[in-house]
């Protein structure tokens, strides 16, 4: 009995340890199997989302008849990538994708590691198991501001540590690089151009992927940071780099504001290009490539009131209009924030931002390109910019004239110490007390935003109206700068355009200028056009009449941006003075060079004439 009991007992280990021996190996079920190949075709087990893959499965035997392979996570029924098997072979491997989306589950639940199984007639071959690393976020500045901005997002207690992301805001060294759109205590020095701090971007970028191993990064962005991706997008960008940019507040059609700093030459060339008409004339006719990137919105709108909009339409977030924001094509949501806010808010975060980078696989559209161009922004008419300095304890007077028919006048202040204060006398003489309600009073603290000081006044009294600009206890002992404007709803129209906004190097420009009052063209009492070009120097052309219009011809000289700046001043019949001024853009192109192929063959032409007339000097010498 003894001996019978340990014969069956050895055959059953002998059993149990055959199975045990044939046992699907780790990437196997059934006999299949089961494999992720990098783009080299290695086999890997660990991946970051967005990484281009190949997929590869292997039939326990050759297959009868083709056979239709499909891939999915363990407990998902979403079909990731599929392959067919022919008829006779046993394996098949994907066409290339992007593995989008795979750190993260339907509810947004990272997933740091997974299973992914390939079937055949519902039935899984194989399986592999991944671990996966989020895709890493690259965030980019606006105007005036820095790394810093973003110091919400970034940290141990940052928003995206939270959800186990990784942030790198350009110019924090994290990756070499720092952009420069201006610095609030060196305003005269120069920017980057868009292009300058575009190319900045896309060597942060590759550092950031060297780091990370990550093939795709997101962009998130805000302000002018916006439009210097977009220049990335569209110019420099390695294929497949970016997997989503992710935009707050960029004014895609530009902001009337930045006339204010441009007025007293700041921060430039970047505040000419945040102006409506380069935006619009010149950056969106040329910039407007995706190579596949989606592209997603947020337009703050706490401004809902004309009369608290000191240089932008309505609804704004006091310097971009939502309006400039969906200048291009893409979702646009919108919160009721100040353009200082987005970056900082955690609700931008919550509702917007956080759920783009937790898109699952099957979210990410493939962005087709749109036409150039895009929409424009409302014909805003504005007076010249008053521009003035005021010493410690001083104060400069600015008068400014309003026309009949005005319905809304909006004053806009930029001071860049923001400690100026103003004294408003109407029209009737009389001192009027500013305050919220009635005259729209706002103050913006923050120093990278256009305007400083706003407010308003409904159905004004034609007139001059005289601004006191003081100081007070705060203005820095060595005085500041001021710009001053004022937009008008109603009253008298200038209309300003030029002949070309892409003209050659060498090819004249025509800049034309035509005022209105009721529909009828008024004849000018002073008008000219201030061109301030590349280099700063600044040409002042006298507008000469021309029909009902009037005109003015500068030929670029160099290429680069030309900001040019319309003045025009007429009286009314009853002795009205009526003040308008508009802000255009030209960007000069190169003019046409030799090709690189003559001036080769010129050179080797030089070059063989001088050996022959070498050669031909040593015979005579030897001859000699």
């Amino acid at each position: 009995m003894k001996t019978g009991a340990l014969f069956f007992l050895g055959i059953f280990m002998l059993l149990v340890g055959g199975a045990g021996l044939s046992a699907p190996a780790a990437g196997q079920t059934a006999g299949g199997r089961a494999a992720v190949l990098d783009r080299d075709g290695r086999e890997i087990d660990r991946l970051t989302d967005g990484d281009t893959i190949r997929l590869r499965a292997e039939l326990p035997a050759a297959a009868g008849a083709s056979e239709t392979i499909a891939w999915r996570f363990a407990g998902s029924e979403g079909v990731l990538a599929t392959c067919l098997v022919p008829a006779g072979e046993s394996g098949c491997t994907t066409e290339p994708l992007a593995a989008l989306g795979w750190f993260w589950s339907p509810a947004g639940v990272p997933q740091p590691e997974r299973t992914l199984k390939a079937a055949a007639s519902g039935a899984v071959i194989g399986s592999s198991r991944l671990v996966i690393a989020a895709r890493p976020v690259v965030m980019v500045h606006g105007y005036i501001s820095s790394w810093e901005a973003w110091q919400a997002y970034l940290g141990p207690d940052g928003f995206l540590a939270a959800d186990g992301l990784r942030g790198f805001a350009v110019g924090d060294g994290q990756a070499a690089g720092a952009l420069n759109t201006g610095r609030l205590d060196a305003p005269y020095e120069p920017t980057g151009t868009i292009a300058e701090n575009a190319a900045v971007l896309g060597a942060y970028i590759e550092g950031v992927r060297q780091r990370t191993g990550a093939e795709k990064v997101d962009l998130l962005v805000h302000s002018m940071g916006g439009m210097i991706s977009r220049y990335y997008i569209d110019r420099l960008m390695p294929a497949g780099a970016v997997a989503q940019l992710i935009i707050l507040g960029t004014p895609m059609a530009g902001s009337d504001c930045a006339n204010l700093p441009a007025a007293l030459g700041f921060f430039m060339p970047a505040s000419l290009e945040i102006q409506p008409t380069y935006m619009v004339g010149v950056f969106n006719r040329q910039v407007y490539r995706r190579h596949g990137v989606p592209f997603y919105g947020i337009a703050g709108t706490q401004i809902l009131e004309a009369l608290k909009s000191p240089c932008t339409a309505v609804p704004s977030d006091i310097v971009v209009a939502r309006a400039s924001v969906l200048a291009i094509p893409m979702a646009v949501s919108e919160i009721p924030l100040l353009h200082s806010d987005l970056p900082l808010s955690p609700r931008v975060y919550e509702t917007f931002v956080r759920p783009r980078l937790q898109t699952p696989p099957g979210g990410f559209p493939t962005e087709a390109d749109p036409p150039p161009g895009g929409q424009g922004l409302p014909d805003l008419q504005f007076t010249r910019v008053f521009t003035g300095d005021v010493a410690a304890g001083g104060s400069t007077p600015v008068v400014v004239p309003i026309d009949p028919n005005v319905t809304l006048a909006n004053f806009a202040l930029y001071d860049p110490t923001r400690s100026l204060a103003v004294t408003v006398r109407g029209a009737s003489g009389n001192v009027i007390e500013l305050d919220p309600e009635t005259n729209g009073l706002i103050e913006i603290d923050d120093p990278s935003t256009m305007v400083y000081l706003g407010y308003a006044f409904a159905n004004p009294r034609p007139g001059a109206w005289e601004v006191t600009v003081r100081a007070t206890e705060s203005t820095p002992a060595a005085g500041t700068p001021f710009a001053l404007a004022a937009r008008f709803q109603g009253g008298a129209l200038l209309e300003g355009t030029t002949s070309n906004t892409l003209p050659r190097q060498g090819e004249p420009v025509t800049i034309a200028a035509r005022l209105t009052a009721g529909g009828q063209p008024l004849t000018l009492s002073g008008g000219e056009a201030r061109v301030r070009g590349p280099s700063g120097t600044v040409q002042i052309l006298p507008l000469t009449a021309d029909g009902d219009g009037y005109r003015a011809v500068f030929t670029p000289q160099a290429p680069g941006l030309y900001g040019i700046t319309l003045r025009a001043t007429a009286l009314t019949g009853d002795g009205f003075t009526i003040d308008r001024a508009a802000s255009l853009a030209v960007e000069a192109q190169p003019a046409p060079g030799v090709p690189a192929a003559v001036w080769a063959g010129a050179v080797l032409l030089a070059l063989g004439l001088t050996w022959l007339g070498y050669r031909q000097i040593r015979r005579r010498r030897r001859r000699s």
